[in-house]
């Protein structure tokens, strides 16, 4: 006969089905103290029984019995350094917070249920103990991390309970830092945002005068790098504060974490406020012998080279982020600083130079050899990720290996996350490489730049993908083609036909009247060829490609932005230069689009001839292109 007692395996678990009967009960009281005892046991049953952390069924079913009314009282009570059970309440309104918001997904703490607990968590901060602090932290850093919680945060309208701890727990930064990312996605970012972020960051930048200021640095770096134009507040106070505070940290040559921290809040000081801070970081009038511009430039140079030739056998390593991401932040100052020095160069309003001419030829050097390594890397990035190995060509793939396991293509060696031609460290490294190409007239490190004018047009080719190579591009070949050898490159790679072809699709498109970035492109274009045309003195046929492409093009109305009607008379100067230069025989067999690009040219005089920065210029176009019909 079958027993009717309940078997070994029930009983615990009609144990624990009661336990937790009861304990639903005790959170359901109205008295508090039972409701106090409730989320005690609460506490103790979740850390010790795995089957219920495990069962979010039953974790979300304990969670709707706890009154969010009496969480807040218990925050609020806990905040209250008079009242003698201030850090008990304290202790398990946090505790339990944390536990739900780990055991829960995050759809469930994203929810009002935990969002608006966050007031109560911020203002608790400030009398909040040892692990009590962490716990909070930990949980308000969870509860940003979502759209409304991050909205929640923004509606606070005091946080210095959290600003006054910052200097001594750094996740209170990474709880702003998260809020402020959250609530820019959420597309609510206007002037209310940027004011409150003006306010927390200027006040942690006088919280931390008397500390190394990296974690604030490390934060500041990492925000501004991400913010968008909305949030950035204007013409703020920290500025001057935070520059001291990289300044400080430079002369100290303190441990790599600091350097990383100071050089990510220097390129996004120098990238969100150009004009201020490039006269704080690079220009020192306290110290004309050996200005702190000269020191800060040379380390950054002395990193980038030491750095660089190790690079590319991390690519896939756990380290290899960090470094890229320190080394990207380095070529961002130094690009920065060859357009301030060049325009410092350039302006004779300025009385003195910024740094005395022996450190400008020391730095200039020191530039010049980081440029070439930096092409080395470039080279050999390029090489293991299209052909497998350093120095073979990308044809070297074309065909597969025999060997005696069968026939297979070579392996290549590439970043799993970023490809080469998506990796923003070779962005930010091609960059400054191709604006020192340009600006620098050095014929030696020009030439050895026309090793990669490969790579330079299959980027090119690539176009605005996940990264817009471009108009990066287009200025290192501003700077190559003044040499012979590098126009013999350029024509070489095709990079006549893959331009012409590019700026044809462009105004077909009508995208330079769309796009003032566009409209850039097109000018950079045309100064490139008209260099490679004027150079040559006699034109290709084949360039005669772009006659063609010309003549076909349905030129927009008359009210087009100053860019694009740059961008229209570039295009028919170029026409000009290329038909002028061919022979007679050319321009005999296109008499037909040189006709019709002379119509173009007539209408496009039409619309802008009467302005007087185009008249003169419309003017010869025109009567250069009668005089070839």
């Amino acid at each position: 006969m079958a027993s009717t007692q309940p078997s070994d395996e029930s009983a615990p678990k009609l144990e624990a089905d009661t336990n937790i009967t009861k304990l639903k009960a005790l959170l359901k009281s109205k008295d508090d103290t039972q409701r106090f005892v409730g989320l005690a046991l609460l506490k103790s049953l979740l850390d010790n029984t795995p089957e219920i952390q495990n069962d979010e069924a039953t974790v979300r079913d304990l969670w709707s019995h706890i009154s969010p009314r009496f969480l807040d009282r218990l925050l609020r009570t806990g905040s209250n350094p008079s009242n003698s059970n201030a850090k008990h309440m304290l202790d398990i309104g946090v505790s339990i917070l944390y536990t739900f918001s780990i055991l829960l997904p995050a759809a469930d703490t994203a929810s009002a249920s935990f969002t608006a607990r966050i007031p109560g968590l911020v203002a608790a901060a400030l009398y909040s103990r040892g692990e009590t602090t962490g716990l909070l932290l930990q949980l308000l850093y969870t509860l940003v991390n979502s759209k409304d919680g991050a909205e929640t945060f923004m509606g606070v309208e005091d946080t210095t309970p959290l600003t006054e701890i910052a200097t001594s727990h750094a996740m209170v930064l990474d709880i702003f830092g998260r809020a402020w990312v959250h609530h820019m996605a959420g597309g609510a970012a206007g002037a209310v945002s940027c004011q409150k972020i003006d306010a927390v960051i200027h006040t942690l930048s006088v919280l931390f005068k008397g500390t190394d200021a990296v974690t604030y640095l490390a934060f500041l770096g990492n925000f501004l790098s991400q913010a968008i134009p909305a949030v950035i507040p204007k013409n703020p106070k920290w500025v001057s504060t935070t520059a001291s505070y990289i300044q400080r940290l430079v002369i100290s040559r303190p441990a790599p974490e600091a350097r990383a921290a100071y050089t990510s809040a220097a390129a996004a000081l120098l990238q969100a406020y150009p004009e201020q801070a490039s006269e704080l970081l690079f220009r020192d009038t306290t110290n004309i012998e050996k200005p702190f511009g000269y020191l800060f430039i040379n380390l950054l140079l002395i990193d980038i080279r030491s750095s660089i030739p190790t690079l590319l056998a991390s690519l896939n390593s756990p380290g290899y982020k960090q470094t890229s991401k320190r080394l990207i932040a380095d070529f961002d100052v130094l690009c920065i600083f060859i357009g301030y020095l060049v325009r410092s160069l350039e302006d004779e309003s300025l009385e003195t130079l910024i740094m005395p001419p022996d450190s400008l030829l020391r730095i200039r050097k020191s530039i010049s050899e980081t440029m070439s390594v930096t092409i080395e890397y470039v080279r050999d990035r390029w090489d293991a990720a299209r052909s497998g190995a350093m120095g073979f060509d990308f044809n070297a793939r074309a065909s597969k290996a025999e060997t005696a396991t069968g026939s297979h293509h070579t392996l290549t060696w590439d970043s799993m996350d970023d490809a080469v031609d998506e990796d923003l460290f070779m962005l930010s490294a091609l960059r400054a490489l191709t604006l020192w190409l340009r600006e620098d007239e050095n014929e030696q490190l020009r030439s050895e730049g026309t090793g990669i004018m490969d790579v330079l047009m299959e980027l090119y080719i690539g176009g605005p993908s996940k990264r817009d190579f471009r108009p990066v591009i287009l200025v290192g070949l501003e700077g190559l083609v003044t040499i012979r050898q590098g126009r013999g490159a350029f024509l070489q790679q095709s990079g006549w036909s893959i331009l012409a072809e590019s700026l044809v699709s462009t105004i077909h498109g009508h995208s330079e009247v769309k796009d003032e970035g566009e409209a850039r492109i097109c000018v950079d274009i045309v100064r490139i060829l008209l260099a490679v045309a004027e150079a040559q003195r006699t034109t290709e046929e084949s360039w005669l490609d772009l006659i063609t492409g010309v003549a076909a093009w349905d030129v927009p109305d008359g009210s087009t932005a100053c860019l694009a009607r740059d961008a229209h008379v570039a295009v028919l100067q170029l026409c000009c230069t290329v038909l002028v230069q061919a022979n007679m025989g050319m321009r005999s067999r296109y008499r037909h689009s040189i006709g019709a690009v002379a119509g173009i040219a007539a209408q496009v005089h039409r619309q802008i001839g009467h302005l007087s920065e185009y008249s003169e210029q419309m003017e010869d176009v025109v009567a250069t292109l009668d005089r070839l019909r």
